[in-house]
């Protein structure tokens, strides 16, 4: 899960550039981060890397987006261990990936059906991201 969730978001930083995808694999990768990863980036570590981006932000604003980062480093205890280690993640998780889906079936519209090597890559990164969320709920409910 996590491997596609950071393709999807690379993809998006190169090319896309939308505001709402953008947001939607921050708070996927959010949910879904690896334990001992998730950790380093809530203690001391995320603390100066936070403060650097707020930092970078102030020179750059276009460029650093400090509110998503922010995101791993704030958040209550309560809501990150209760998104990370119930059941609620993966259907968070499931919806996250819908939203991706429907925004990008919609940001291409009707009239611009053309397929580069960037959409096709971009679908398979979502259909990746969705195949591994509901193996995951599946596994979660046994």
């Amino acid at each position: 899960m996590l491997i596609a969730g950071l393709f999807l978001l690379i993809m998006n930083r190169t090319e896309r550039k939308s505001s709402v995808q953008t947001t939607a694999l921050v708070l996927y990768l959010f949910t879904s981060f690896p334990t001992v990863l998730f950790k380093i980036l809530r203690g001391e570590f995320g603390c100066w890397v936070a403060f650097l981006a707020a930092a970078a932000n102030l020179f750059f604003p276009r460029t650093f987006t400090v509110s998503r980062f922010l995101l791993f480093v704030v958040t209550p205890d309560w809501i990150a261990d209760g998104l990370r280690d119930s059941i609620v993640g993966g259907i968070f998780c499931l919806f996250l990936g819908i939203i991706l889906v429907v925004n990008d079936i919609s940001g291409m519209g009707l009239a611009n059906w053309c397929c580069n090597w960037h959409c096709f890559s971009y679908c398979h990164g979502v259909g990746f991201l969705l195949f591994f969320t509901i193996l995951y709920l599946c596994e979660g409910t046994r």
